[in-house]
């Protein structure tokens, strides 16, 4: 009874839609507002598949009963693995995983307690340690020897590496460094170099005295035109920078002023030409701004701007006498 006092109207049990019902009642024409609202055969009959195919879906998700759970599990877990990629903390959880996986073994008593480092003079303790990934909390079972000799001889001075893992307790790491072999200038920047061509770090005032090479390709093709260099030790000892042009050939400048533009091939021989020229002229002292030995059957100088001058001034008081004495 209601709070009036009479008997509510009785609840009629409900039934679930019947599908071929309910496509037939959405194919009948709606009526909105008096104004009757027409679907075409066409539409009716697009709408009355899509109902069927719905029905079909539902029909298949009831019959698979424990399908649900799993279902919603991998979406949950999907969820989560996007979410991670997309907030980009895979690093942080492989961090975890790690810091985890490594206290458990120096637990069990696999700590890295000592480590025996021998070899490097330019390459701090802290960078190599740094980049073999040994730190105070590294296990040494868990330590990828080779994966940290990898990334030790990333290190540009490094040049060769070993790692051993001596259980349980201790590691062992030799290096061997590569020597500062030349300066190098590229687009105005000035590196140290090696005689591979590596660069090994920024211009240092303790390699100042190395040889100074110039041009782009000049780091890597500087030692064997140095080795050529080094049949002439005098020529040597003047030099004060070769520049590769063009990546073809090599121009020397002395410590003088000096230019000596050398051929592409047969840079011996032009070499052997300009010192004897040397011997017997002292054609280094002179007053000159360069010698060109490009062609192989003729040497040609150019004559520095003051030279050049007082060769014009001897020219013009030569040609002055001459007409005086001709009146």
């Amino acid at each position: 009874m209601d709070g009036r006092g009479c008997l509510a109207k009785p609840l009629t049990q409900s039934r679930p839609w019947d599908r071929e019902e309910f496509a037939v009642a959405v194919e009948r024409p709606r009526i909105r507002e008096g104004v009757r609202v027409r679907n075409t055969a066409k539409r009716a009959s697009r709408i009355t598949r899509s109902v069927r195919r719905w029905f079909a879906a539902v029909e298949r998700l009831q019959s698979a009963r424990f399908v649900g759970v799993p279902a919603a599990l991998a979406f949950v877990l999907a969820s989560i693995c996007y979410g991670v990629v997309k907030g980009d903390h895979v690093p942080m959880i492989v961090g975890v995983l790690e810091d985890t996986r490594d206290a458990v073994a120096n637990a069990a008593g696999f700590r890295i307690a000592s480590v025996s480092l021998a070899g490097p003079k330019q390459v701090s303790r802290a960078e190599i340690f740094r980049a073999a990934g040994v730190t105070d909390h590294a296990s040494l079972m868990f330590l990828d020897a080779e994966a940290a000799r990898e990334r030790v001889k990333a290190i540009p001075w490094i040049a060769d590496a070993s790692i051993r893992k001596l259980y349980p307790d201790r590691l062992q790491i030799t290096v061997s460094e590569r020597e500062a072999f030349a300066l190098w200038q590229i687009n105005g920047k000035v590196s140290v170099i090696a005689a591979d061509g590596t660069v090994l770090g920024p211009l240092d005032p303790r390699f100042a005295a190395l040889p100074f090479v110039v041009g782009r390709g000049a780091a890597a093709r500087a030692r064997e035109f140095l080795a050529l260099l080094d049949h002439y030790p005098g020529l040597r000892d003047q030099m004060r920078a070769a520049i590769l042009v063009a990546e073809r050939r090599w121009n020397l400048l002395l410590k003088n002023g000096i230019d000596i533009r050398l051929p592409e091939t047969g840079i011996d021989a032009a070499l052997a030409t300009l010192v004897e020229l040397d011997h017997d002229k002292g054609l280094l002292t002179r007053d000159i701004a360069g010698v060109d030995l490009r062609l192989p059957d003729r040497v040609s100088v150019q004559l520095s701007d003051a030279a050049a001058g007082a060769r014009e001034d001897a020219a013009k008081d030569k040609k002055t006498k001459r007409k005086g004495g001709d009146a």
